[in-house]
């Protein structure tokens, strides 16, 4: 059997930050995506409280 060489290559794959090598841009960003992250679930908590919106949906005719 002969191998095909043929098509893109993949490139390779840059290796991963360390916890110890990120720097201060990057544990900022961390922190405002935690924070974004709580005021999401605070506000799905709100949302989930309240009851099933009334008259919402699809509205038929009186034609038939």
């Amino acid at each position: 059997m002969s191998s095909r060489q043929g098509g893109k290559l993949k490139p390779l794959k840059a290796p991963k930050k360390k916890q110890d090598d990120l720097d201060e841009s990057d544990l900022a960003f961390k922190q405002k995506q935690k924070e974004e992250q709580a005021k999401l679930k605070s506000l799905k908590d709100q949302a989930s409280k309240k009851g099933p919106l009334v008259g919402g949906g699809i509205k038929k005719s009186g034609k038939k």
